[in-house]
């Protein structure tokens, strides 16, 4: 029951998530970005603490690691699109 209930949730948060990024105008994406980005680091604390903490033995370990490098990965691929995105609004020297 439990699984059902928590596969539920993910399809719920997966569909919502994909109709509120379609509804976005362009000019809000990188404040949005940053949102996430900031969504992000707090799972990498998350997954730091769940690697640390290892309550599930080595299952909880691998998913804790696994967690913590694609959250990483999220944050460092955020911040560089955020980057190269500010980058088109700065003035051009001559």
């Amino acid at each position: 029951m439990d699984l059902v209930l928590l596969f539920f949730i993910f399809v719920l948060a997966a569909f919502l998530g994909l109709e509120l990024i379609a509804k976005v105008p362009s000019q809000l994406h990188t404040p949005l970005m940053s949102g996430s980005n900031a969504i992000s680091g707090i799972t990498i604390v998350g997954a730091i603490v769940a690697t640390g903490a290892n309550l599930n033995g080595t299952v909880g370990m691998i998913l804790g690691f696994l967690a913590l490098v694609l959250a990483t990965i999220n944050v460092v691929g955020g911040y560089l699109v955020t980057d190269r995105m500010l980058q088109m609004f700065k003035k051009k020297d001559k």
